[in-house]
């Protein structure tokens, strides 16, 4: 069973039912955890051949109806996401700097159903100073970060680790599979998709779209399939469809299998995937 799914139903279970209850709006914990999670394979750093660092400190910014309604259970469902960053962080063999902290805050920018995840990596003892730090009303809302990490830091933050554990220095997440012909000696493929916008790294040797709440990328439309299509790594990549209702449709054609090129595009249902490959 999936770390979502898992999720999903140990949410359901807390209570009596309340959570269920909360979250019968648009904003869904499970979207919400998926976001975690990308946020996760967005931000891995390679820092030596045993050691893969994630973020450890979120923020989910919601909208003010939003807030005002999950504020009452945010400890809990807090714990809850941490939990499943947790057991993400296991799966695919992730480690953190410090304590997983997951926070929610409110948004004015945001309409409701819409939210927004901010993290950075914290180390065991800032992680503490921060906490000390944290005013109790909500913090600043509406900044935007691409990934990076958390927008300034609050006057008198600790610095972040200036230099990794021995062993070699941070280097950008990449996918696994093996160089291909003509790459540079010691140059890895880097992989990675994107939807609306959103970049989802490619870290392992398959990843699965679709609807359901086990696929590697949920996607939310009503035309996809719960497991619709199955992204292969290799010299080339290629793509599988799963037996979808609808199919996929790559490059302007409909297909039951193709090979990825950087720029190729994917279309399942009414939505649209940019497949990206780069060396280095």
């Amino acid at each position: 069973m999936g770390v979502l799914k898992r999720f999903e139903q140990r949410l359901e279970g807390l209570v009596n039912g309340t959570f269920a209850k909360v979250f019968k709006s648009e904003v869904q914990p499970v979207e919400i955890a998926g976001a975690l999670q990308r946020e996760c394979d967005n931000n891995a750093t390679i820092w030596n051949r045993d050691r893969t660092v994630v973020p450890n400190d979120f923020i989910v910014e919601l909208s003010t109806p939003d807030f005002e309604r999950l504020s009452p259970y945010s400890g809990q469902l807090g714990d809850e996401l941490s939990g499943m960053v947790r057991d993400y962080a296991k799966q695919q063999r992730y480690t953190f700097m410090g304590t997983i902290k997951v926070h929610l805050e409110k948004a004015d920018d945001l309409d409701t159903g819409l939210y927004r995840v901010r993290s950075r990596t914290l180390a065991s003892s800032e992680s503490q100073d921060q906490q000390a730090q944290r005013p109790s009303s909500p913090g600043p809302s509406g900044a935007v970060t691409n990934g990076a990490g958390y927008p300034a830091r609050p006057a008198g933050a600790p610095p972040m680790p200036a230099s990794p554990p021995p062993g070699g220095r941070p280097q950008p997440r990449t996918g696994g599979a093996a160089p291909g012909p003509g790459a540079a000696p010691g140059a890895q493929t880097r992989r990675w998709i994107e939807i609306n916008g959103t970049r989802h790294q490619i870290s392992r040797s398959t990843l699965v779209l679709g609807r359901s709440t086990e696929a590697d990328v949920r996607i939310d439309d009503p035309g996809v399939s719960r497991r619709h299509c199955e992204i292969r790594v290799g010299t080339p990549a290629t793509i599988q469809d799963l037996g979808s209702t609808n199919g996929i449709v790559v490059d302007g054609q409909h297909t039951t299998r193709a090979t990825l090129r950087d720029g190729s595009r994917i279309v399942v249902g009414s939505t649209t995937i940019v497949y990206r490959q780069a060396e280095g």
